[in-house]
């Protein structure tokens, strides 16, 4: 009866040790894994433009001023009619009427004038238009119009709205260079890749495709959009 209750613990230890012992190889094995990061880009053209169009004038009476605003403002209209843009596609946007006098503390010598600022919002799809349209805004000036750009950038802005569009692909495209860089690391460490353990989809930026100091990524047409996916997978 010993000899048989013998028998019994030693095969039960054993078999203990070795599930302890896969137990322990499984736990290492899990523990293994690689972080990599893929990176995907994509070129877009602008599919929208925002171009505000400040311009101030100025009198010494209100009317004075006004028949000055008015006046640029025709000057302003007969110039995107001359480039091509389409009245339906022009705002007018806030007047802002300033009386000097009524400052809280004019200086002796300050003229008592009458300042009005206004803005003309131009929305368009038509890029190219807008961008010809704004390289020959000197036209503007010449014909005596006063430009401002107190309120924000003075041209116009590009902004991409296909974001959602290209999303699927780029993911996938991410994704599958996050795979390579692991099976290229899982190569060189004698491994084997396993399966997925993690992953980040990561941010999308819109990045200017020419970054250069002073260049915002809203004042190019062209843009880059750009993610970086984090994923993990298991080695074995």
């Amino acid at each position: 009866m010993k000899a048989v209750s013998a028998l019994i613990l030693g095969v039960s230890t054993i078999i203990a040790a070795s599930l302890l012992g896969d137990g322990l190889t499984n736990l290492r094995t899990g523990d293994r894994f690689v972080t990599v990061k893929g990176v995907a880009e994509r070129e877009v053209q602008a599919d929208l433009a925002l171009w505000p169009i400040r311009f101030v004038a100025t009198g010494n009476t209100l009317a004075e001023a006004r028949n000055r605003a008015r006046a640029s403002l025709d000057s302003i209209q007969a110039f995107l009619k001359l480039q091509a843009i389409d009245a339906a596609n022009v705002e007018l946007l806030k007047l802002d009427v300033t009386d000097t006098r009524a400052t809280p503390y004019p200086g002796a010598d300050s003229p008592q004038k009458f300042i009005i600022n206004q803005t003309l919002m131009v929305r368009s799809e038509d890029i190219a238009r807008i961008r010809q349209a704004a390289q020959n805004v000197g036209d503007l000036v010449d014909s005596g119009v006063v430009l401002s750009s107190d309120y924000g950038p003075s041209g116009p802005t590009y902004l991409f709205n296909g974001l959602n569009d290209i999303k699927p692909a780029m993911i996938a495209q991410a994704t599958a260079s996050a795979r390579k860089s692991a099976e290229q690391f899982a190569q060189d460490a004698e491994a084997e890749l396993g399966g997925l353990r993690r992953a980040n989809q990561g941010v999308f930026q819109i990045l200017p495709r020419d970054q250069a100091p002073g260049i915002s990524e809203g004042q190019q047409p062209v843009k880059t959009v750009r993610v970086v996916s984090t994923v993990e997978y298991y080695l074995q």
